[in-house]
Protein backbone atom coordinates (compact mmCIF):
# COMPACT_ATOMS: atom_id res chain seq x y z
CA UNK A 1 0.00 0.00 0.00
CA UNK A 2 0.59 3.35 -0.64
CA UNK A 3 1.94 5.67 2.61
CA UNK A 4 -0.68 8.48 2.96
CA UNK A 5 -0.06 12.14 4.12
CA UNK A 6 -1.03 13.03 7.22
CA UNK A 7 -3.54 15.00 7.56
CA UNK A 8 -2.49 18.07 8.08
CA UNK A 9 0.10 17.86 4.70
CA UNK A 10 -2.69 17.42 2.75
CA UNK A 11 -4.87 19.82 4.40
CA UNK A 12 -2.36 22.98 3.82
CA UNK A 13 -0.56 21.82 0.94
CA UNK A 14 -1.88 24.30 -1.28
CA UNK A 15 -2.97 27.00 1.12
CA UNK A 16 0.18 29.64 0.88
CA UNK A 17 -0.04 28.90 -3.06
CA UNK A 18 -3.61 29.64 -3.50
CA UNK A 19 -3.70 32.41 -1.48
CA UNK A 20 -0.92 33.99 -3.60
CA UNK A 21 -2.97 33.08 -6.68
CA UNK A 22 -6.37 34.49 -5.64
CA UNK A 23 -4.75 37.57 -4.66
CA UNK A 24 -2.59 38.11 -7.90
CA UNK A 25 -5.90 37.53 -9.74
CA UNK A 26 -7.98 39.92 -7.71
CA UNK A 27 -5.37 42.22 -8.24
CA UNK A 28 -5.13 41.45 -12.01
CA UNK A 29 -8.87 41.74 -12.62
CA UNK A 30 -9.48 45.28 -10.59
CA UNK A 31 -6.38 46.58 -12.76
CA UNK A 32 -7.70 45.67 -15.96
CA UNK A 33 -10.41 48.00 -15.52
CA UNK A 34 -12.91 44.99 -14.96
CA UNK A 35 -16.98 46.52 -14.19
CA UNK A 36 -16.75 43.87 -11.24
CA UNK A 37 -16.68 45.67 -8.15
CA UNK A 38 -13.66 44.07 -6.05
CA UNK A 39 -15.73 43.30 -2.45
CA UNK A 40 -17.81 41.19 -5.36
CA UNK A 41 -14.62 39.25 -6.60
CA UNK A 42 -13.83 38.73 -2.75
CA UNK A 43 -16.72 37.38 -1.47
CA UNK A 44 -16.10 35.07 -4.67
CA UNK A 45 -13.00 33.65 -3.48
CA UNK A 46 -14.05 33.51 -0.03
CA UNK A 47 -16.57 31.06 -1.12
CA UNK A 48 -14.35 29.27 -3.41
CA UNK A 49 -11.38 28.93 -0.53
CA UNK A 50 -14.05 27.51 1.71
CA UNK A 51 -15.65 25.50 -0.37
CA UNK A 52 -11.68 24.38 -1.48
CA UNK A 53 -11.24 23.82 1.95
CA UNK A 54 -14.12 21.37 2.23
CA UNK A 55 -13.42 19.45 -0.50
CA UNK A 56 -9.52 18.98 0.46
CA UNK A 57 -11.01 17.36 4.11
CA UNK A 58 -13.53 14.90 2.02
CA UNK A 59 -10.48 13.88 0.21
CA UNK A 60 -8.28 13.46 3.36
CA UNK A 61 -11.56 11.50 4.73
CA UNK A 62 -11.79 9.25 1.39
CA UNK A 63 -7.84 8.53 1.64
CA UNK A 64 -7.88 7.60 4.91
CA UNK A 65 -11.29 5.07 3.90
CA UNK A 66 -9.11 4.12 1.18
CA UNK A 67 -5.99 3.06 2.91
CA UNK A 68 -8.00 1.19 6.02
CA UNK A 69 -8.95 -1.27 3.20
CA UNK A 70 -5.62 -1.85 1.80
CA UNK A 71 -4.64 -2.68 5.18
CA UNK A 72 -7.83 -5.00 5.80
CA UNK A 73 -7.57 -6.54 2.24
CA UNK A 74 -3.58 -7.02 2.66
CA UNK A 75 -4.45 -9.00 6.19
CA UNK A 76 -7.03 -11.20 4.66
CA UNK A 77 -4.68 -12.16 1.76
CA UNK A 78 -2.16 -13.21 4.87
CA UNK A 79 -5.33 -14.75 6.45
CA UNK A 80 -5.92 -16.92 2.98
CA UNK A 81 -2.02 -18.16 2.38
CA UNK A 82 -2.12 -19.31 6.07
CA UNK A 83 -5.59 -21.11 5.59
CA UNK A 84 -4.54 -22.40 2.51
CA UNK A 85 -1.21 -23.96 4.08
Amino acid sequence: STPIAPEDDVANRYSRTDRTTYSRYSRDTNSSGNSVPSNALEKRIEELEKELAKERQENVRLMKVTQDKEELIGKLKEEIDLLNR
